[in-house]
């Protein structure tokens, strides 16, 4: 047998087998293509049950109140900073002290000042008393008597006058201790010893009770459904989930954006820090909804589809409007009706039409 017949050889076998078994070559491929084509899948079916509502919408964690705290005195040299970056403290606590020697020379000339007024008081009185007397006697003039009259009433004046302007010189001396306005965290320093100040000039910014917040912009939909209270959960960078209550919603959106603000008290900040962006889940009821796995949902093109069963075997690609997550569920809101049955896992593989077969028995 030369070389050229072999080939023809194994082809003659080829066949007369496929013959003895009963089975043409066209049949056996297309058994085989049919048995690749369908994808084992899991089916879930669409339900309609109480599903917890939440927003899940980033924002910015803030100081309840930032306090800017300085004096309101200028020109005089920081004496001492009795507070650092980080330190809690109480109402009435001495955080800065002023060189006060020049206001401490004001207040002692104001003391003196009245204490003389009020000698003055004591001669003008006497005098007064010793006229009364001369007067009923007749032995002074009608004239006389009134300059001692009016002698006494400008002492009077005298002391009103003196102690205003010693209040006034013991308010500037108090003025040089700034002393913490309430409870609160020091967040900034810029004061430092030996440096003039400036009247107004911010020294320290305080975080009013320690408290911190988180705000997050809403569009106007879901700012309509959160209420003050509602429970909130903000996710810290390790993953950690800090608990919040809605402290204010904000009552005007604004023009530009037609967003409103939430406000969130964060009762125990754990390690957020004001100025962290972080996310946050905003609880918003209960109602009843739509709702399949998680993993049921297939993105593809920037939209989001189901793979419904479209009768035994074959599947049907929906495309859907997608809700809120609650766990592993998440809300459709168009596209499904209840009790359909959707692929939950192996869709990522599917294409419209596609032939598959169920491996659970949903």
């Amino acid at each position: 047998m030369n070389r050229h017949s072999i080939p023809a050889a194994i082809g003659l076998a080829v066949v007369l087998l496929l013959t003895a078994c009963g089975s043409k070559p066209e049949a056996v491929a297309a058994g085989a293509s049919a048995g690749s084509a369908a994808l084992a899948v899991e089916l879930s079916q669409v339900t309609l049950a109480p599903l917890a509502r939440a927003v899940t919408v980033s924002g910015a964690v803030a100081a309840w109140q930032d306090m800017q705290l300085g004096v309101e005195l200028g020109g005089l040299r920081i004496d001492d900073v009795k507070v650092d970056v980080g330190a809690a403290v109480k109402r009435g606590d001495v955080l800065i002290t002023l060189d006060a020697r020049t206001l401490d020379s004001e207040l002692k000339m104001a003391e003196a000042a009245a204490n003389e007024a009020r000698s003055g008081i004591l001669l003008a009185q006497s005098q007064l008393d010793r006229g009364d007397a001369l007067r009923s006697q007749k032995l002074m003039s009608v004239a006389d008597h009134d300059l001692l009259r009016a002698a006494l009433v400008q002492a009077e004046a005298r002391v009103t006058t003196t102690s205003a302007q010693r209040d006034a010189a013991r308010l500037r001396r108090d003025f040089a201790t700034l002393r913490a306005p309430d409870d609160g965290v020091i967040a900034t320093r810029t004061a430092e010893p030996g440096t003039v100040v400036m009247a107004g000039a911010q020294l320290l910014t305080m975080i009013r009770g320690g408290r911190l917040e988180w705000r997050a912009e809403l569009s106007e939909t879901d700012l309509l459904d959160v209420q003050v209270g509602a429970a909130v959960e903000v996710r810290q960078r390790d993953g950690a989930m800090v608990s919040g209550r809605v402290r204010a919603v904000s009552p005007a959106l604004d023009a530009k954006t037609r967003t409103g603000t939430v406000y969130v008290d964060l009762p125990e900040p754990d390690r957020l820090r004001s100025g962290m962006f972080a996310e946050g889940r905003i609880h918003v009821g209960e109602g009843d909804a739509l709702s399949v796995p998680v993993a049921a949902v297939v993105r593809r093109d920037g939209y989001a589809y189901l793979f419904t069963m479209k009768g035994k075997d074959h599947v049907e690609r929906r495309r859907i409007e997608l809700g809120r997550i609650d766990g592993n569920r998440i809300e459709v809101r168009a596209g499904v009706v209840a009790g359909e049955r959707v692929v939950s896992r192996g869709g990522a593989f599917l294409a419209d039409g596609d032939q598959v077969r169920v491996s659970n028995g949903d």
